[in-house]
């Protein structure tokens, strides 16, 4: 089941903990163990709130799908849709750029941070009046115009992202620098829990009419265009408070405070950082690499991307399967902390290669949840609470699985990543791993449609032997003349199979390559030649 971000494991929290950084990202290997909070209260504060407003676009992204879904688009629709979750996964492409191109005068961070931070306000602003248009356009959604608009709003929280993660490693004391990767976690994961699981919840007229109202309304407490508005007034706010009263250390202060560390990357231009990603991907084990993690996460594709909408689909409420999420948080804390006790040794993608299989037999898992779920709902469409417990036991299991995949990779890359570039080396990896999680998802999301057989079952014979409900008009069409779509094969369980056969034929290629990498010689990885 997919909440995006796995829902933020894998792809966004792209995912949230695995997502790539700016190029010049260190890895903080001899930061004490002791830091000292004085004098970096407030620093620290501005950090967690701009990761925070990170979180918002992504989480609110994360929550049209399930929007859609209940309107009744298509699987391809959505598949179209899912491509503003691209944009943190690229964005290496363009982060060199963002850390070489800026203004003394304004800072180095604020020249990208300010103008970005505006922009994304005034996304926002504009999208709150037009959003419930793109959303029921002509009693459709205007699946293109959506994705325009969130691909715009992603690409720049993404750019915000690089700039914020540049800013942290000089706004705090380099003793304290390791609290720049907690502001990261935690503010980016607060704002993605506020723009899904609040949004969706205070959305749902169902929820708040359940738990909040004692008189039945016919919609929630929250509005998207409301909640749109709302924080695009915060990033008017926020941006201006940090332009005007935020003063940026100076390039200057930034050398000094370098001078007498070894592990230190010097800074390079576009040109040099473009070259020297280049030259990384030269490397033959860097190239098995990246096939490896572009094609290994194929196997899940249709459990992770289409399960939880098929849920909705099936009837269940959008709001309560986002609230599932709340009870996984702890789990989600401690699982990295429980595993990475076995991905210390020399060979950490033991874990990996371990944990695939059980993670590729959840792809039945899912299909029978799907299968069996309109068995649980009452007739008036209300499921009882012992479903929605399978449903958080099953993910919790499912969670073990993903986590001991995530964080063996993760330990992967940091063991194997040239220490002399570590940064731009770790960046590329967890943009390769990024981007293979997001094209199977896509790509599983598109089949669906051509993988199902339906026909619309009306009175009408013409309508019904031409209709065969593949879009949302064609699903109108087929109720407006008082017939029903009617599901001959279900694409999803298809497409499951196929996926998980594949996935098993993959293990038994990618065990012998994975075994290979592990076993090649710290020389292999190095970047010989200097710039």
């Amino acid at each position: 089941m997919r909440k995006r971000g796995e829902l933020q494991a894998e792809n966004g929290r792209s995912s949230l903990s695995e997502k790539g950084s700016s190029y010049q990202i260190k890895e903080m290997k001899d930061a004490p163990l002791i830091w000292s909070w004085k004098g970096e209260g407030k620093n620290i504060a501005l950090l967690f709130f701009l990761y925070l407003l990170q979180g918002i676009p992504l989480g609110l992204t994360a929550s049209i799908p399930l929007m859609l879904q209940n309107r009744h688009v298509s699987y391809k629709e959505q598949a179209e849709f899912s491509l503003v979750f691209w944009p943190f996964s690229l964005k290496l492409l363009w982060a060199p750029i963002v850390d070489s191109l800026y203004s003394s005068k304004m800072g180095r961070r604020k020249t990208w941070l300010v103008p970005v931070q505006y922009l994304i306000g005034v996304a926002m602003l504009f999208l709150s009046t037009r959003v419930d248009q793109y959303l029921d356009s002509e009693g459709s959604p205007n699946i293109q115009l959506l994705t325009a608009a969130f691909f715009i709003l992603n690409f720049l929280a993404a750019t915000q992202d690089i700039a914020v993660d540049g800013w942290a490693l000089t706004m705090l004391h380099r003793k304290n620098v390791g609290y720049a990767s907690t502001c990261n976690s935690v503010g980016q994961t607060a704002g993605y829990f506020l723009g899904y699981v609040v949004f969706v919840a205070f959305e749902s007229a169902d929820f708040c009419n359940k738990y909040l109202r004692n008189h039945p309304e016919p919609n929630g407490l929250l509005t998207l265009s409301g909640f749109l508005y709302f924080w695009g007034i915060i990033f008017f706010i926020t941006t201006t408070l940090v332009w005007f009263f935020k003063r940026e250390k100076t390039q200057a202060q930034e050398n000094n405070e370098r001078d007498g560390h070894e592990g230190d990357e010097q800074d390079l231009s576009i040109m040099e950082t473009y070259k020297l990603l280049l030259k990384i991907f030269k490397l033959p084990v860097i190239r098995w690499t990246v096939v490896v993690l572009l094609t290994c996460k194929i196997g899940f594709s249709a459990s992770d991307a289409v399960s939880g909408l098929k849920l909705v689909e099936m009837g269940v409420p959008k709001a309560q399967l986002a609230l599932l999420a709340v009870p996984l948080v702890p789990l989600q804390i401690v699982l990295p902390l429980f595993i990475s006790r076995y991905t210390a040794g020399p060979r950490p993608m033991q874990v990996f290669i371990k944990a695939i299989p059980y993670r590729l037999m959840f792809g039945f898992v899912y299909a029978g949840l799907v299968w069996i779920t309109p068995w649980f709902q009452s007739s008036d469409g209300q499921f009882p609470f012992y479903y929605y417990l399978i449903v958080v036991i099953i993910y919790a299991i499912h969670q073990v699985t993903v986590y001991s995949m995530f964080v063996a990779v993760m330990a992967f890359f940091a063991k194997v990543s040239d220490p002399q570039v570590g940064g731009t080396y770790m960046t590329l990896l967890n943009t390769v791993c990024n981007l293979g999680g997001n094209w199977p998802s896509t790509l599983a999301l598109w089949s669906v449609d051509a993988l199902t057989w339906k026909s619309c079952h009306t009175g009408n014979s013409i309508v019904g032997e031409t209709n065969k409900c593949r879009n949302s008009a064609e699903t109108l069409l087929c109720t407006e003349a008082g017939g029903q779509c009617v599901v001959d094969l279900d694409g999803f369980y298809v497409e499951s199979l196929i996926c998980i056969v594949f996935g098993f034929l993959w293990l038994r290629w990618g065990r012998r390559v994975i075994q290979q990498l592990q076993s090649k010689d710290e020389s292999a990885w190095k970047v010989r030649n200097n710039l």
